[in-house]
């Protein structure tokens, strides 16, 4: 699920500088959007992984059924 929310979030920012390009009069406003757009998927999955961590701190596996 983390792969499809990433992939999610590249198709924005590809599409917000194609936009950008083809019809913003201002050219840093869609790279603006593609930086924002970065730093949340970067948040997204340092607390994916810490919720991975946490898990496997407390049951000594990453298998959720086991708990």
């Amino acid at each position: 699920m983390l792969i499809a929310i990433e992939l999610m979030l590249s198709g924005a920012s590809i599409n917000f500088m194609a936009f950008n390009r083809f019809l913003a009069p201002d050219p840093i406003i869609g790279q603006i959007y593609t930086l924002f757009i970065m730093g949340i998927a970067a948040a997204e999955a340092a607390i994916a992984l810490s919720i991975i961590v946490a898990v496997f701190r407390r049951l000594r596996s990453i298998n959720i059924e086991r708990a």
